[in-house]
């Protein structure tokens, strides 16, 4: 049986681009309030993505949005992107390794989403991280994603916060959901090798296959919508805390911690550089500056 699921498309990659810009009128709009930084207001740059299919033909693509050298945010960027075409043999491998059927007889596929990473000035404001997307091959489909909280300086009242708006948006799809991708959170967002989480968590969910796409796409639409109200109270909180030296040398090894998570373990950036999706709009997650002992 083959999967067409064109409709749902549609609308899942057109959310995915409207949450996009609901989050980048927000964050600029942060860069406009915090009238008491040196500069001008950040502004996102845009570019548009292309993904070009081994035969030279079209295979989809997306919009890169970053900022850089803010007033609030040091990097941020927010892409958008949706792709489409046939999976090389590791992308095979790989899909077929997590459970995926067919994909030897026909790995065409189809994927949207929204990603997002967040890198402050201000050592007291936490670092962010937030993607959502949906997954389509002609035998299966799934949705993925969630948003975890990285702060170099941690406040148990901001770590409260940011799980509370997250369970408040989660709750009206089944009270036991909450723990369990809180939990899928903390085991995914873990450095082996450090021996640590990377942040504060939050919550993660991948493979996300119900049999009912309406229940799910409306899940995965909760978990983008808690994103804003979740996390900018905390960046508006820390804006005007004094910090120095101390904290920046924290904060920059901190971002060390983080890159090393994205480029050995991210499920998303080796996707993304496996499929040849845009380098720049992959990796655009690391930090702009990260130190290491």
């Amino acid at each position: 049986m083959t999967l067409q699921f064109d409709a749902e498309k549609i609308r899942a990659s057109g959310w995915f681009r409207e949450l996009r810009d609901r989050i980048v009128d927000a964050f600029e709009g942060l860069e406009d309030g915090h009238s008491g930084a040196a500069g001008e207001p950040g502004r996102f740059e845009v570019t548009e993505t292309r993904r070009t299919a081994e035969d030279g033909s079209d295979a989809g693509g997306g919009l890169m949005s970053v900022m850089r050298g803010g007033r609030v945010f040091e990097k941020v960027g927010v892409n958008v992107s949706t792709v489409y075409g046939t999976l090389g043999a590791r992308a095979q491998k790989a899909m077929a390794a997590r459970g995926v059927p067919g994909m030897e007889e026909d790995p065409r596929f189809w994927a949207s989403g929204i990603s997002l990473v967040a890198h402050m000035q201000n050592p007291h404001c936490p670092a962010v991280h937030m993607n959502t997307r949906m997954f389509w091959t002609p035998h299966a489909w799934w949705f993925g994603g969630g948003s975890d909280l990285n702060p170099c300086i941690e406040y148990d009242e901001d770590t409260a916060h940011f799980h509370a708006t997250q369970k408040a948006h989660l709750d009206p799809h089944g009270e036991e959901l909450y723990p369990r991708l809180k939990a899928w959170a903390d085991e995914y967002f873990f450095v082996p090798h450090r021996g640590r989480a990377r942040g504060v968590g939050g919550i993660f969910m991948d493979d996300r296959n119900t049999g009912n796409w309406e229940a799910d796409f409306a899940l995965t639409r909760d978990i983008g919508r808690a994103f804003l109200p979740a996390y900018l109270p905390l960046v508006e909180k820390r804006l005007g805390t004094s910090w120095g030296e101390e904290e920046r040398d924290i904060q920059l090894r901190h971002r060390g911690l983080y890159a090393e998570y994205n480029l050995v373990y991210d499920r998303g950036t080796k996707f993304g550089l496996e499929t040849g999706h845009d380098a720049n709009a992959v990796l655009m997650s690391l930090p702009p500056l990260a130190k290491w002992h």
